[in-house]
């Protein structure tokens, strides 16, 4: 057995261009969005909320990232109830909200996304294409 692992994580260059991308395409759809970036722990790398999203989003684009690390998958699929209880029971920290989507690059988990303040189907557009801009694996 193995002991240590290798890990990966997304760089603040790699996020910083994640987030440009985002809010291109933020402004190609004219939705103003609040995006956050994580690493695999959750911990924030970057965020930015554009002129005109709503100031809570930051809070659930937040969750978003989080969630979609700690899980390494989207967002948005989980069951109500345990969405709720895992909210209540993280303080807010994780949620079921669509909008976060885990940063892979060759299949290995090195951050996450997670975009708030317009529908869930525009959230994960502003995502993916954040994601594309920085050779992400697509989700």
């Amino acid at each position: 057995m193995a002991a240590f692992k290798e890990t990966i994580s997304i760089t603040h260059d790699g996020a910083l261009s994640a987030i440009a991308a985002g809010v291109a395409e933020a402004m190609s759809i004219g939705v103003p969005q609040c995006i956050f970036i994580v690493d695999a722990s959750g911990e924030t790398i970057a965020s930015l909320r554009m002129d005109g999203a709503k100031y809570l989003s930051m809070h659930t684009a937040r969750a978003k990232a989080r969630t979609a690390a700690s899980i390494n998958n989207a967002t948005g699929s989980m069951a109500f109830e345990f969405g709720t209880a895992a909210g209540i029971a993280s303080q807010g920290g994780v949620t079921s909200l669509p909008g976060g989507l885990p940063i892979r690059f060759g299949g290995r988990l090195g951050g996450a996304i997670g975009v708030g303040s317009g529908t869930g189907d525009q959230d994960f557009q502003v995502a993916r294409a954040a994601l594309a801009a920085i050779g992400a694996d697509e989700v």
